[in-house]
C-alpha cells in the first residue's frame, strides 16, 4: 500500500476519464475545495448509499463552494450506468489501473469479513483551494460518512 496522505500534504495530481470518457484533472478543480472520495465498486449497496448521500447533500456543499468527485476502478461505461440508475449528480471518475487510488493510499491490504484482502480502501479527502489535503479519512463506513463530513465542514 502507498503511504497515507496527511493534512498539509500536496494532493497528488491526476487526470482520469469521467463516466462519459471526458478527462477530469485535479488541477482543473483548483481554486475550489474538493471532496475526493474513493469507493470499491459502482452499483454495490454501500457504494450506492454513499453516492446517493453525496448527491442528496450536493446543493448545500456546492453552495459552500465544495465540489464532489468520486473515483473507483470501474470502467466509464459502468460508471455511466451507475450515474443514470441512481441519479448521481457529480463526476464519477474511472481508475481501472488503480494508479490514482494508490497515489492517495486508497488501495492496498484491508480486512473484508475478517480476512485480509487487497483492494480499494474506502477513503475520502477534503482538498483545499490550493491543492493541499485538509482532511484525510481512511477505512470509512459508507453509512453516515457524508453527514459526518458535512458536519465537520459546517455545511
Amino acid at each position: 500500500m502507498s503511504e497515507r496522505l496527511q493534512p498539509g500534504d500536496v494532493a497528488p495530481e491526476f487526470e482520469l476519464p469521467d463516466s462519459d470518457g471526458n478527462p477530469v484533472s485535479l488541477s482543473s478543480l483548483q481554486g475550489r475545495r474538493v471532496i475526493l472520495y474513493f469507493y470499491p465498486a459502482a452499483m454495490t449497496p454501500g457504494c450506492t448509499q454513499e453516492a446517493v448521500d453525496f448527491s442528496d447533500g450536493l446543493p448545500e456543499l456546492e453552495a459552500a463552494g465544495v465540489t464532489v468527485v468520486g473515483i473507483s476502478p470501474d470502467e466509464p461505461a459502468k460508471l455511466a450506468k451507475f450515474r443514470d440508475r441512481d441519479s448521481i449528480t457529480f463526476p464519477l471518475l474511472s481508475d481501472p489501473a488503480t494508479e490514482v487510488l494508490r497515489a492517495y493510499g486508497a488501495y492496498g491490504e484491508k480486512k473484508l469479513y475478517g480476512k485480509a484482502t487487497v483492494g480499494v480502501i474506502r477513503s475520502t479527502f477534503v482538498i483545499d483551494a490550493d491543492g493541499k489535503v485538509d482532511k484525510a479519512y481512511y477505512n470509512v463506513k459508507a453509512t453516515g460518512h457524508v453527514e459526518r463530513i458535512r458536519r465537520e465542514l459546517g455545511v
